[in-house]
């Protein structure tokens, strides 16, 4: 390693959201030297939400998703090619091509992919779509946009709840396929899954929960699907929205702490390898990684947030550039939001990480409230329904590990913080959709058994 960190060789993997930021953060914090993006797609990095929303309601192409750029990245762009390994030794990125990167330091931010349908043939039928890519985005609207007679959803996540909302308010008949009790209870828990099952059927969603896909029909194109209840549901368009698989298979030789849930790095990004010691030259950002946060039991978290890859990104790109004095911890509390039927949902810190829930704000009835979740008695997350100015104060209790129930201050009418009630957090594998903040541990409310 050169001894002035703000020159030599930064590589970074993944031309992304959280790998765009870390090239601006760079050159913002004086660094000096050669830098390269490798990115497997053609395209320069591109924001996906808006894929699942309004590319599918045609307010805008998947073309015009680009991320705008802060500043100049002044760098050797690798698009369309796709990065096979690491040699550690060497300190190189091979690189499918045959040709192979040196670096001084790397950024690991590969993201991650649509988890695809288990049989390959069902999956490679016309009309069978998972939503991640850019053409992804592109070949599903144009589908919608010519008006199928009804599209089956298969996963009731945030992606698969988006796109059925998008699809109701097409006009489309859809019918959402969902293992687990509700929609969204892997990362919402069960009282506000409720909620998400009421608006759906409300806005005339065919919901179909407790039940999986066993098969999708069809020959050459889709027909349909068999549910393991013994119904078939008619459809002319399947979107697969089981979750997200992280893109670590490059790294299977790397001898880096690789696993399905990501990465494993410390708080300051710099990746972990296979034997637990820290590496001073690789470190990881956004959805690939998996780090550990002190609020949550520093159990080590997997997220998919936009919010997250970029500030991720952010701390890695001053640690890659900073000694070791003056490097800094990733301490951010998880944020998310959502919109669908209606509703903007907004989330911070990690509802999975809980045991008790209160309403402390609005209520049911109204679909209009503020929930805030405890573990062990302490504040952990809050999600509000149409009421996401509260957010900032629950956040603030999160980062204060205040006590639970919250007091009467943060409510609206002091007693609904009085009632407690489970959160009723499911074990994810009995569910279709994926949580989108993970908790690589256990489940707070399950001790580990040894048999």
């Amino acid at each position: 390693m050169p001894d002035d960190l703000k020159d030599g060789r930064i590589v970074i993997v993944g031309a992304s959201l959280a790998g765009l930021r870390a090239a601006e953060t760079l050159r913002e914090e004086g660094f000096t030297g050669s830098l390269t993006l490798v990115g497997d797609e053609p395209h320069a990095p591109y924001d996906r939400p808006p894929l699942s929303k309004q590319v599918l309601l045609g307010q805008a192409t998947a073309d015009t998703t680009e991320l705008p750029m802060r500043r100049d990245p002044e760098a050797e762009w690798r698009l369309g090619v796709r990065a096979t390994g690491v040699d550690r030794l060497a300190k190189r990125v091979l690189l499918e091509d045959g040709e192979s990167l040196p670096y001084d330091r790397l950024l690991i931010a590969t993201g991650t992919r649509a988890r695809p349908w288990g049989n390959p043939d069902e999956a490679a039928m016309d009309g069978v779509f998972t939503l991640r890519t850019r053409e992804d985005g592109a070949g599903l609207a144009e589908r919608l946009a010519a008006g199928p007679e009804r599209v089956l959803v298969i996963g009731a996540g945030f992606t698969g709840s988006e796109i059925a909302s998008a699809c109701r308010e097409m006009g489309l008949q859809v019918t959402v396929a969902e293992r687990g009790p509700a929609p969204l209870v892997g990362a919402l828990g069960a009282t506000l899954s409720k909620l998400a099952a009421v608006m759906q059927r409300n806005h005339g969603v065919d919901l179909r929960t407790g039940v999986t896909v066993t098969a999708l029909t069809g020959n050459g194109a889709f027909t349909g699907a068999q549910l393991s209840d013994g119904s078939r549901v008619p459809a002319d368009v399947c979107v697969v929205a089981l979750g997200a698989v992280r893109n670590v298979e490059w790294l299977a030789d790397s001898g880096l702490a690789v696993g399905p849930r990501g990465i494993a790095c410390d708080a300051g990004c710099r990746a972990f390898d296979m034997y637990g010691i820290v590496t001073d030259d690789i470190y990881v950002a956004g959805d690939v990684s998996r780090f550990p946060h002190p609020l949550f039991g520093y159990q080590m978290l997997s997220l998919e947030h936009w919010g997250n890859a970029v500030e991720q990104a952010e701390v890695a790109a001053h640690n890659m550039v900073s000694p070791g004095a003056l490097r800094r911890p990733h301490l951010a509390v998880p944020t998310f939001w959502s919109t669908q039927f209606g509703l903007n949902i907004k989330s911070v810190g990690v509802p999975t990480y809980s045991d008790y829930i209160v309403i402390a704000q609005g209520s049911l009835e109204a679909r209009r409230l503020a929930m805030v979740y405890g573990y062990k008695g302490r504040v952990t997350a809050a999600v509000t329904v149409d009421m996401s100015r509260s957010l900032d104060y629950y956040k603030h209790l999160i980062e204060t590990a205040a006590p639970f129930p919250p007091p009467p201050g943060a409510a609206d009418r002091a007693i609904a913080a009085d009632i407690t009630i489970p959160s009723a957090v499911p074990d994810p594998s009995v569910l279709s959709h994926g949580p989108t903040v993970a908790l690589t541990g256990h489940l707070p409310d399950r001790r580990l058994t040894v048999v």
